[in-house]
């Protein structure tokens, strides 16, 4: 058996979750190297977009964030953030991807304070192009490590949009419809969200994982379907090609 961390195989099953022929707009971290991988697997022909502008780079190593040189190496485009934005504004994105630090029961995502605006425990980075990446592409992807503090039932702020209150809310807010969250991936498991009540679900546990552990490190409900799928362990091969993308260990540790 191939020894992995929490941080591999979530990065290699958030890669699969990505289609090929599609395109998708990746954050800093881990979703660059979820992208990169899926594009050496099961994604060969998947179109990368870096927010910064580079459009379809041919990419040698991690790049350390979106406007990192490297996300220009090779591209079909070297364009500009008004490109970029607007080309998912107009419905041409497939995939936005991102992390999060708190996430709530219906997909939104708060990047901007822990605690109230005004006296904040924690300040954060804010949106960047968060909020536009979850407004605006046809799915959005979250990564992120799960607990009690960070899955929970209202967020402190809503930086990036998920349903909102509920269903129908994205499209009362002028959101496009049939977009939103699509799938959480975290260091136990895959959630997708409920087609009727727009609230997280569990799609698959990672292997080792129970029910119990999620609920554990969750401070929201979850809807647990009665058949429960385990996540394939990462391969020998997975993993070397994981280390290739991540060469300097910047983000897989």
């Amino acid at each position: 058996m191939a020894k992995y961390t929490s941080t591999d195989i979530m990065a290699i099953v958030a890669a699969k979750q990505l289609e090929d022929g599609k395109s998708v707009i990746l954050g800093t971290g881990l979703p660059v190297v979820a992208g990169l991988f899926a594009q050496r697997t099961c994604a060969p022909n998947l179109l990368i977009i870096f927010e910064a502008g580079g459009v379809g780079p041919i990419i040698p190593t991690l790049p350390i964030s979106v406007g990192d040189s490297r996300t220009f190496h090779r591209a079909c485009m070297a364009s500009s953030m008004h490109d970029v934005m607007s080309a998912g504004s107009a419905g041409y994105v497939d995939y936005g991807f991102l992390g999060a630090a708190m996430i709530d029961e219906r997909g939104n995502i708060n990047t901007t304070v822990i605690g109230d605006w005004d006296r904040p425990k924690v300040r954060l980075p804010g949106s960047g192009g968060a909020n536009d990446v979850g407004s605006f592409c046809h799915r959005t992807m979250i990564i992120m490590k799960q607990d009690r503090s960070k899955f929970v039932k209202k967020v402190d702020f809503i930086t990036t949009p998920g349903y909102l209150d509920g269903p129908g809310a994205r499209e009362r807010a002028g959101l496009p419809a049939n977009s939103g969250p699509y799938r959480v991936i975290t260091q136990l498991a895959v959630y997708d969200f409920d087609e009727k009540t727009k609230k997280i679900r569990l799609r698959s546990l990672h292997p080792g994982v129970t029910v119990e552990q999620i609920m554990e490190n969750s401070s929201m409900a979850i809807i647990i379907p009665k058949k429960i799928v385990t996540s394939p362990e990462p391969t020998k091969k997975e993993l070397r090609i994981l280390r290739e993308i991540d060469p300097y260990g910047i983000v897989i540790r």
